[in-house]
């Protein structure tokens, strides 16, 4: 046997060199047996190192766009291949989603679960994405968009309550599978609630738009920091942030939206289904009896080829004061998120969501608000882009501190409680 055909064989052979010790390369597994987990598994070729999949998910649950998964039996520096097909699933009587909506062009990834990085730019082949991952451990979590799930949710504000005095960790009810959705109350010093503003900031009606959740932290975190106008905000006003309004489909890992009898973000009626939309109806009322209905922020994600922007009611649907304030707060928030550097896509031209928009538009929750809010009440849902390099962690959290200062600076402008 020549040198040569010594070697070819060698490298052929299935057996991975590491240090002084050869080893067999471990099969690859998938496992999705965790919170907000999802996939449907087509095929895992352990020569080539590849999966195939789908999302998982069930359709009267939502949109079967979301998938998050964790790989194990990864050869640590080892490339991976990740093959995405969209899911085949029919919603109703209709065809199956379109692939674009579970397709980013980078992926999450994540060796912990916790710092979660993007995948390069995915590459096309056959109508199906293709990622790749080169981990430097033995196992790896990879999604959609960076999972945040109920748990990340409690965990966020027990911590922000357990750092700040300012803010306290509470229950805004449970879902109707008996899961307790977190919310974080801040209000600083001893000025009465009645000489307050009312800010009420919700994410996640939709659960695979997990982005939003990410936008609700940074909201929070810039609320309760050493910022002077941070300071001014937690003095003048109550501020109520819910993480996740959606806690049974995010934590089961449906896309949520579109769900049956219909989605949390179509809910908003005199008679809610969703036991988190009775929750939320109940606490705005109580702001709008009170005469202190100020801000109302609603937040998602959008289509995968939109930037960031708002959701409006047509002007002429607004009392004048309403729509003179809403568009100034507009004004500021676009100034402030089209500001962040590195860039994040921003459209300072709303979109309507009237009548045109959907049969049960007087059932989402910005335009709920906006008609049976207070005469200066603004109702807004933004929209944040998922799909380019600044759908990160850092990225969403950014706009949320941006909207945060936001809301601050439009208030300091309006007449003291």
């Amino acid at each position: 046997m020549t040198l040569r055909t010594l070697t070819l064989l060698l490298l052929c052979h299935p057996i991975l060199n590491h240090g002084n010790t050869a080893t067999a390369a471990d099969p690859l597994e998938v496992a999705s047996d965790f919170e907000g987990a999802s996939v449907r598994v087509l095929q895992i070729d352990q020569n080539r190192r590849s999966i195939d999949f789908m999302p998982g998910g069930d359709p009267e649950r939502g949109w079967p766009c979301w998938w998050y998964f964790r790989i194990d039996g990864i050869t640590p520096g080892e490339t991976v291949t990740l093959r995405l097909q969209g899911s085949l699933a029919s919603i109703g009587n209709r065809k199956p989603l379109s692939s674009s909506w579970a397709m980013p062009t980078r992926a999450a990834w994540s060796e912990d679960g916790t710092d979660w990085q993007q995948t390069d730019k995915g590459g096309s082949d056959d109508g199906r994405m293709v990622y790749t991952i080169q981990p430097q451990a033995n196992s790896a979590y990879v999604a959609w968009g960076p999972p945040f799930t109920p748990a990340t949710a409690q965990t966020l504000v027990d911590q922000l309550s357990a750092s700040s005095p300012h803010a306290t960790a509470k229950e805004l009810c449970r879902s109707r599978a008996g899961r307790s959705v977190p919310m974080l109350y801040v209000a600083e010093g001893d000025r009465e609630p009645s000489r307050r503003f009312g800010v009420w900031v919700q994410a996640r009606q939709h659960a695979w738009e997990s982005g939003s959740s990410w936008v609700a932290r940074g909201f929070a975190e810039w609320l309760l920091s050493d910022d002077p106008q941070a300071a001014w905000l937690r003095q003048h006003a109550e501020i109520f942030v819910v993480p996740v309004m959606d806690v049974d489909n995010t934590a089961s890992g449906n896309g949520g939206k579109n769900a049956i009898p219909h989605d949390h973000n179509r809910d908003w009626s005199d008679q809610p289904h969703w036991n988190e939309v009775a929750a939320a109806q109940q606490n705005v009322r109580q702001l709008i009896e009170q005469g202190r209905m100020d801000v109302f922020l609603d937040l998602h994600n959008p289509g995968p080829r939109d930037p960031s922007f708002f959701y409006v009611l047509p002007r002429d649907m607004l009392g004048e004061q309403a729509a003179d304030l809403r568009d100034r707060f507009i004004e500021l928030a676009y100034g402030a998120i089209s500001g962040i550097r590195p860039a994040v896509a921003m459209s300072n031209t709303p979109k309507v969501t009237g009548p045109k928009y959907h049969p049960l538009w007087k059932q989402i929750s910005s335009n709920w608000v906006a008609m049976n809010g207070n005469p200066h009440t603004v109702s807004l849902c933004l929209e944040t882009i998922w799909n380019s390099q600044r759908s990160t962690t850092a990225g969403y959290r950014a706009v949320g501190a941006a909207l945060a200062a936001s809301v601050s600076q439009f208030l300091v402008e309006q007449p003291a409680r």
